[in-house]
Protein backbone atom coordinates (compact mmCIF):
# COMPACT_ATOMS: atom_id res chain seq x y z
CA UNK A 1 0.00 0.00 0.00
CA UNK A 2 1.23 3.14 -0.83
CA UNK A 3 0.79 6.43 1.47
CA UNK A 4 -2.00 8.30 2.23
CA UNK A 5 -2.20 11.84 -0.32
CA UNK A 6 -3.68 13.60 2.36
CA UNK A 7 -0.22 13.43 4.63
CA UNK A 8 1.53 15.32 2.11
CA UNK A 9 2.31 19.18 1.49
CA UNK A 10 1.12 20.47 -1.21
CA UNK A 11 0.29 18.84 -4.75
CA UNK A 12 1.62 15.68 -5.93
CA UNK A 13 2.07 14.58 -9.34
CA UNK A 14 -0.31 12.01 -10.87
CA UNK A 15 3.14 10.41 -12.07
CA UNK A 16 3.84 9.30 -8.26
CA UNK A 17 0.21 8.06 -7.31
CA UNK A 18 0.23 4.15 -7.56
CA UNK A 19 -3.12 2.94 -10.21
CA UNK A 20 -4.01 0.28 -7.72
CA UNK A 21 -4.34 1.60 -4.23
CA UNK A 22 -4.28 5.95 -5.04
CA UNK A 23 -1.66 6.25 -2.53
CA UNK A 24 1.80 7.76 -3.34
CA UNK A 25 3.85 5.27 -4.46
CA UNK A 26 5.81 3.19 -1.89
CA UNK A 27 9.03 1.08 -3.03
CA UNK A 28 7.98 1.17 -6.21
CA UNK A 29 8.31 -1.08 -9.59
CA UNK A 30 7.75 -0.57 -13.06
CA UNK A 31 6.00 -2.89 -16.14
CA UNK A 32 8.79 -3.78 -18.69
CA UNK A 33 7.13 -2.15 -21.84
CA UNK A 34 4.30 0.15 -20.76
CA UNK A 35 6.67 1.26 -17.76
CA UNK A 36 3.89 2.15 -15.40
CA UNK A 37 4.39 2.20 -11.70
CA UNK A 38 3.04 0.83 -8.76
CA UNK A 39 3.87 0.17 -5.38
CA UNK A 40 5.82 -3.12 -5.21
CA UNK A 41 3.25 -4.95 -2.55
CA UNK A 42 0.42 -3.63 -5.18
CA UNK A 43 1.78 -4.89 -8.16
CA UNK A 44 2.78 -8.13 -6.76
CA UNK A 45 -0.61 -9.03 -5.25
CA UNK A 46 -2.07 -8.11 -8.20
CA UNK A 47 -0.21 -10.07 -10.66
CA UNK A 48 -0.35 -13.59 -8.17
CA UNK A 49 -4.53 -12.90 -9.48
CA UNK A 50 -4.01 -11.68 -12.95
CA UNK A 51 -0.82 -11.16 -14.57
CA UNK A 52 -1.67 -7.87 -16.47
CA UNK A 53 -0.98 -4.17 -16.13
CA UNK A 54 -3.63 -2.58 -14.30
CA UNK A 55 -3.40 0.25 -16.69
CA UNK A 56 -2.60 -1.15 -19.84
CA UNK A 57 -3.74 -4.90 -19.56
CA UNK A 58 -0.72 -6.07 -21.34
CA UNK A 59 0.85 -8.78 -20.04
CA UNK A 60 3.71 -8.81 -17.22
CA UNK A 61 4.98 -11.39 -14.57
CA UNK A 62 6.35 -10.71 -10.92
CA UNK A 63 9.88 -11.63 -13.01
CA UNK A 64 9.33 -9.11 -15.01
CA UNK A 65 9.56 -6.14 -12.74
CA UNK A 66 11.72 -3.97 -12.63
CA UNK A 67 12.97 -0.95 -10.14
CA UNK A 68 11.76 2.60 -11.76
CA UNK A 69 14.26 5.25 -13.27
CA UNK A 70 16.48 6.93 -10.85
CA UNK A 71 14.62 10.35 -11.76
CA UNK A 72 11.40 8.63 -10.71
CA UNK A 73 12.95 8.09 -7.32
CA UNK A 74 14.17 11.62 -6.78
CA UNK A 75 11.05 12.70 -6.96
CA UNK A 76 9.20 10.75 -4.42
CA UNK A 77 12.59 11.48 -2.22
CA UNK A 78 11.63 15.31 -2.34
CA UNK A 79 8.11 15.04 -1.19
CA UNK A 80 7.39 16.60 1.66
CA UNK A 81 5.22 14.10 4.50
CA UNK A 82 3.99 14.59 8.29
CA UNK A 83 5.21 12.07 10.46
CA UNK A 84 3.41 8.32 10.99
CA UNK A 85 2.99 9.02 14.50
CA UNK A 86 1.28 12.74 13.70
CA UNK A 87 -1.94 11.42 15.44
CA UNK A 88 0.38 11.06 18.81
CA UNK A 89 1.51 14.42 18.54
CA UNK A 90 4.20 14.95 16.49
CA UNK A 91 4.07 17.76 14.17
CA UNK A 92 7.27 17.00 11.71
CA UNK A 93 7.16 17.28 7.98
CA UNK A 94 9.75 15.48 6.21
CA UNK A 95 11.25 14.50 3.14
CA UNK A 96 10.06 11.31 2.19
CA UNK A 97 13.45 9.92 1.85
CA UNK A 98 14.39 11.32 5.53
CA UNK A 99 11.29 9.76 6.68
CA UNK A 100 12.29 5.98 7.79
CA UNK A 101 15.16 7.17 9.88
CA UNK A 102 13.03 9.51 12.16
CA UNK A 103 10.43 7.16 12.87
CA UNK A 104 13.03 5.16 14.36
CA UNK A 105 14.06 8.41 16.37
CA UNK A 106 11.00 9.69 16.58
CA UNK A 107 9.70 10.43 20.55
CA UNK A 108 6.11 10.24 19.78
CA UNK A 109 6.80 6.49 18.64
CA UNK A 110 4.49 4.75 21.09
CA UNK A 111 6.76 1.90 19.96
CA UNK A 112 9.53 3.23 20.75
CA UNK A 113 11.62 1.18 22.44
CA UNK A 114 12.81 2.70 26.17
CA UNK A 115 14.55 0.60 29.00
CA UNK A 116 12.53 0.62 32.17
CA UNK A 117 13.54 2.66 34.98
CA UNK A 118 12.27 0.98 38.23
CA UNK A 119 16.03 -1.62 38.01
CA UNK A 120 15.12 -4.54 35.74
CA UNK A 121 16.81 -3.25 32.86
CA UNK A 122 14.50 -4.50 30.25
CA UNK A 123 13.95 -2.36 27.24
CA UNK A 124 10.29 -1.95 26.71
CA UNK A 125 7.92 0.10 24.18
CA UNK A 126 6.82 3.10 24.80
CA UNK A 127 2.99 2.44 24.99
CA UNK A 128 3.75 -0.30 27.28
CA UNK A 129 5.86 0.92 30.05
CA UNK A 130 2.50 1.61 32.19
CA UNK A 131 1.78 -1.70 32.43
CA UNK A 132 4.95 -3.26 32.72
CA UNK A 133 5.78 -5.39 35.80
CA UNK A 134 9.49 -5.82 36.15
CA UNK A 135 9.00 -9.56 37.90
CA UNK A 136 6.58 -10.74 35.95
CA UNK A 137 8.32 -9.78 32.62
CA UNK A 138 11.50 -10.76 34.01
CA UNK A 139 10.32 -14.35 34.85
CA UNK A 140 8.96 -14.24 31.09
CA UNK A 141 12.68 -13.95 29.78
CA UNK A 142 13.77 -16.38 31.48
CA UNK A 143 11.33 -18.95 30.43
CA UNK A 144 12.16 -17.85 26.84
CA UNK A 145 15.42 -18.32 27.10
CA UNK A 146 15.41 -21.63 29.06
CA UNK A 147 12.93 -22.75 26.14
CA UNK A 148 15.41 -21.31 23.20
CA UNK A 149 17.96 -23.58 25.26
CA UNK A 150 15.79 -26.81 25.82
CA UNK A 151 15.47 -26.57 21.51
CA UNK A 152 18.71 -26.04 21.39
CA UNK A 153 19.88 -29.31 23.66
CA UNK A 154 17.71 -30.96 21.54
CA UNK A 155 19.38 -29.92 18.18
CA UNK A 156 22.53 -30.76 19.27
CA UNK A 157 21.34 -34.08 20.24
CA UNK A 158 19.90 -34.60 17.03
CA UNK A 159 23.00 -33.54 15.28
CA UNK A 160 25.38 -35.38 17.03
CA UNK A 161 23.07 -38.45 16.54
CA UNK A 162 23.26 -37.65 13.17
CA UNK A 163 26.65 -37.44 13.18
CA UNK A 164 27.26 -40.28 15.26
CA UNK A 165 24.83 -42.40 12.35
CA UNK A 166 26.72 -40.87 9.40
CA UNK A 167 30.40 -41.90 11.05
CA UNK A 168 29.20 -45.60 11.33
CA UNK A 169 27.77 -45.25 7.29
CA UNK A 170 31.35 -43.73 6.02
CA UNK A 171 33.20 -46.69 8.38
CA UNK A 172 31.35 -49.25 6.96
CA UNK A 173 31.91 -48.18 3.46
CA UNK A 174 35.48 -47.77 4.11
CA UNK A 175 35.27 -51.00 5.56
CA UNK A 176 33.83 -52.49 2.18
CA UNK A 177 36.28 -50.62 0.16
CA UNK A 178 39.13 -52.09 2.00
CA UNK A 179 37.72 -56.13 1.63
CA UNK A 180 36.96 -55.29 -2.53
CA UNK A 181 40.67 -53.88 -2.27
CA UNK A 182 42.05 -57.29 -0.66
CA UNK A 183 39.94 -59.03 -3.40
CA UNK A 184 39.85 -56.91 -6.54
CA UNK A 185 42.71 -55.34 -8.44
CA UNK A 186 40.57 -52.70 -9.55
CA UNK A 187 38.73 -51.69 -6.66
CA UNK A 188 42.30 -52.07 -4.82
CA UNK A 189 43.42 -49.19 -7.64
CA UNK A 190 40.52 -47.00 -7.22
CA UNK A 191 40.42 -47.57 -2.91
CA UNK A 192 44.22 -46.24 -2.61
CA UNK A 193 43.05 -43.06 -4.95
CA UNK A 194 40.23 -42.49 -2.53
CA UNK A 195 42.62 -42.71 0.57
CA UNK A 196 45.40 -40.76 -0.91
CA UNK A 197 42.35 -38.03 -1.77
CA UNK A 198 40.96 -38.41 1.87
CA UNK A 199 44.44 -37.42 3.00
CA UNK A 200 45.00 -34.85 0.94
CA UNK A 201 41.29 -32.78 1.67
CA UNK A 202 42.28 -33.44 5.68
CA UNK A 203 45.56 -32.07 5.09
CA UNK A 204 44.06 -28.46 3.31
CA UNK A 205 41.99 -27.76 6.53
CA UNK A 206 45.11 -27.36 8.61
CA UNK A 207 47.56 -24.82 9.12
CA UNK A 208 50.87 -24.58 8.24
CA UNK A 209 53.35 -24.27 11.16
CA UNK A 210 57.49 -23.22 11.06
CA UNK A 211 59.92 -25.06 13.01
CA UNK A 212 61.88 -22.34 14.46
CA UNK A 213 64.19 -25.06 16.99
CA UNK A 214 64.97 -27.96 14.76
CA UNK A 215 67.12 -29.13 17.93
CA UNK A 216 64.22 -29.43 20.13
CA UNK A 217 62.91 -32.47 18.82
CA UNK A 218 61.85 -35.36 21.06
CA UNK A 219 63.09 -38.33 18.94
CA UNK A 220 61.88 -40.87 21.25
CA UNK A 221 58.50 -39.64 22.57
CA UNK A 222 57.27 -41.48 26.09
CA UNK A 223 53.73 -43.67 25.38
CA UNK A 224 51.89 -40.79 27.56
CA UNK A 225 53.02 -38.39 24.71
CA UNK A 226 52.08 -40.37 21.56
CA UNK A 227 48.50 -40.82 23.41
CA UNK A 228 48.15 -37.45 23.51
CA UNK A 229 49.33 -36.46 20.25
CA UNK A 230 47.15 -39.09 19.03
CA UNK A 231 43.84 -38.24 20.28
CA UNK A 232 44.62 -34.72 19.01
CA UNK A 233 44.83 -36.66 15.66
CA UNK A 234 41.44 -38.28 16.31
CA UNK A 235 39.69 -35.00 17.56
CA UNK A 236 40.73 -32.97 14.28
CA UNK A 237 39.64 -35.50 11.42
CA UNK A 238 42.82 -37.76 10.89
CA UNK A 239 41.78 -40.47 8.05
CA UNK A 240 41.66 -43.61 10.36
CA UNK A 241 43.31 -45.35 7.89
CA UNK A 242 46.57 -43.31 8.46
CA UNK A 243 46.29 -42.69 12.18
CA UNK A 244 48.07 -45.46 13.62
CA UNK A 245 50.77 -45.35 11.07
CA UNK A 246 51.53 -41.31 11.71
CA UNK A 247 51.88 -42.18 14.66
CA UNK A 248 54.31 -45.08 14.81
CA UNK A 249 56.37 -42.27 12.66
CA UNK A 250 56.82 -40.37 15.70
CA UNK A 251 59.47 -42.26 16.94
CA UNK A 252 62.89 -42.56 15.43
CA UNK A 253 63.02 -45.86 14.51
CA UNK A 254 60.45 -45.84 12.03
CA UNK A 255 62.02 -42.54 10.69
CA UNK A 256 63.82 -42.37 7.30
CA UNK A 257 67.06 -43.15 6.98
CA UNK A 258 67.61 -39.30 6.53
CA UNK A 259 66.38 -39.05 10.32
CA UNK A 260 67.23 -42.33 12.12
CA UNK A 261 70.13 -41.00 13.93
CA UNK A 262 71.40 -38.13 15.45
CA UNK A 263 74.36 -37.82 13.51
CA UNK A 264 72.17 -38.13 10.13
CA UNK A 265 69.96 -35.22 11.93
CA UNK A 266 72.70 -32.96 12.43
CA UNK A 267 74.13 -33.47 8.85
CA UNK A 268 70.96 -33.24 6.96
CA UNK A 269 69.41 -30.28 8.92
CA UNK A 270 69.57 -28.12 6.33
CA UNK A 271 66.93 -29.94 4.91
CA UNK A 272 64.48 -29.68 7.55
CA UNK A 273 63.74 -25.87 6.19
CA UNK A 274 62.30 -27.66 2.87
CA UNK A 275 59.71 -29.55 4.98
CA UNK A 276 56.12 -28.20 4.53
CA UNK A 277 54.91 -28.78 8.13
CA UNK A 278 51.11 -28.68 9.41
CA UNK A 279 50.17 -27.56 13.26
CA UNK A 280 48.65 -29.96 15.54
CA UNK A 281 46.37 -27.87 17.61
CA UNK A 282 47.51 -26.89 21.05
CA UNK A 283 50.55 -28.93 20.98
CA UNK A 284 54.17 -28.27 20.30
CA UNK A 285 53.96 -30.71 17.34
CA UNK A 286 53.77 -30.66 13.22
CA UNK A 287 52.46 -32.98 10.78
CA UNK A 288 55.02 -33.84 7.69
CA UNK A 289 52.79 -35.28 5.50
CA UNK A 290 53.94 -37.27 2.19
CA UNK A 291 51.06 -35.55 0.23
CA UNK A 292 52.38 -32.60 1.28
CA UNK A 293 56.62 -32.89 0.89
CA UNK A 294 56.68 -34.72 -3.00
CA UNK A 295 59.70 -32.38 -3.38
CA UNK A 296 61.67 -34.18 -0.26
CA UNK A 297 64.34 -37.10 -1.00
CA UNK A 298 63.22 -40.48 -0.44
CA UNK A 299 65.75 -40.37 2.49
CA UNK A 300 64.04 -38.05 4.16
CA UNK A 301 60.22 -38.88 4.06
CA UNK A 302 57.99 -41.92 4.94
CA UNK A 303 53.92 -42.53 3.77
CA UNK A 304 52.18 -41.57 4.87
CA UNK A 305 54.08 -39.10 6.99
CA UNK A 306 55.83 -37.88 10.05
CA UNK A 307 54.45 -36.57 13.16
CA UNK A 308 57.46 -34.81 14.96
CA UNK A 309 57.15 -33.57 18.63
CA UNK A 310 58.84 -30.67 20.31
CA UNK A 311 60.10 -29.70 23.49
CA UNK A 312 59.74 -26.03 22.20
CA UNK A 313 60.36 -23.69 19.27
CA UNK A 314 56.64 -23.96 16.98
CA UNK A 315 55.10 -21.28 15.52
Amino acid sequence: MGYDLNRFQGDVDEELVCAICNGVLEDPLQAPNCEHAFCKNCIQEWISRQPTCPVDRQHITSGQLRPVPRILRNLLSRLSINCDNAQHGCTSMLKLDTLARHLEECEFNPKRPLPCESGCGLIVPKDELKDHNCIKDLRGLVLQQQQKLMEFQQDLTEQRINTNELKKELQLLKDFMRAMKISNPTMRAIADAMERDEVVRWSNTLTRARVTRWGGMISTPDERLQRMIKRVLSEIGCPSHIIDDLMENCHERRWPPGLCALETRQNNRRQYENYVCKRVPGKQAVLVLACDNAHMSEDMMVEPGLVMIFAHGIE
